[in-house]
């Protein structure tokens, strides 16, 4: 019998208020931002973040991160919005006298016309990925100085981790696994031999959980960058794909690394 595993689910690890946010496959034309207040400047700021991140998010191709094509888009983001409502992030906590709805930290959640979003991708030789998306096991080994560890979907060291691995899935619209502590036991994989573990072990432990694609990655803290040095690697169709970067936070480095993945995956070439 399978080891049981726990599957973590987007929706209850990341969803700050009930009902609101739909699961990531279904939701592909849908974005957020965290703006001050619901003034209509910072929402247009809002919108424009969220209309980059739901192009990347409908086609897979990180690659459009940062395009100077997108800013002609960005400068009218507004007219590609269907619908779009506010979470405030202190709900709850009483209003201070110098902090009303003005200042207040909100989660912007922006639905976009998915059919101008799809035509915004065909001007740069895109196309939506609206194939089943593959699930994806990821097995992560942190290390900073002489501590080492695998992300987990429990142990209690991978809490910010692991939250930051989720947001970065929902960000891109994938679905993601974690291996769980008791897993790995069994499997006898730790952090130490996790990079050169076989490949056929890896992909063992995770359809047992799920997974149908393994991504690997190694975060390390560098002193002398003040950040993570990071390396991906995954198996796709009889290929090894890999990719880094240095010198950036592990949100950064997981979303490069999730959608570094979501890119090979959609087609989109390897990451840069």
């Amino acid at each position: 019998m399978a080891t049981p595993v726990i599957r973590i689910s987007l929706i209850a690890a990341l969803a700050c208020w009930a009902g609101t946010l739909t699961a990531a496959a279904d939701s592909l034309y849908r974005a957020q931002a965290i703006v001050t207040g619901q003034g209509e400047a910072n929402r247009i700021i809002g919108f424009a973040a969220c209309l980059e991140d739901v192009l990347i998010k409908a086609s897979g191709a990180l690659k459009l991160t940062g395009d100077p094509r997108l800013d002609v888009y960005k400068s009218r983001s507004a007219d590609f919005v269907s619908g779009y409502s506010y979470h405030d992030q202190m709900s709850g906590t009483p209003k201070r006298d110098e902090q009303g709805t003005r200042d207040r930290p909100y989660d912007l959640v922006v639905d976009f016309d998915d059919k101008k979003i799809d035509d915004i991708l065909k001007s740069f030789g895109l196309k939506p990925w609206l194939s089943r998306r593959p699930v994806l096991a990821v097995f992560v080994r942190m290390e900073q100085g002489s501590r080492q560890y695998i992300a987990t979907s429990d142990a209690k060291q991978s809490d910010l981790q692991r939250d930051s691995l989720l947001a970065a899935a929902l960000k891109w619209g994938t679905t993601i696994v974690l291996p769980d502590v008791a897993a790995l036991a069994k499997a006898n994989i730790n952090a130490a031999e996790l990079l050169t573990t076989p490949p056929r072990r890896l992909a063992s432990l995770a359809a047992e959980q799920g997974g149908e694609v393994v991504l690997v990655g190694r975060l390390k803290w560098d002193d002398s960058e003040l950040g993570w040095a990071t390396e991906w690697r995954m198996d796709h169709h009889g290929r090894t794909h890999r990719w880094q970067l240095r010198g950036v936070t592990f949100d950064e480095a997981f979303r490069r690394g999730i959608g570094g993945a979501a890119q090979i995956l959609s087609g989109n070439g390897d990451p840069g």
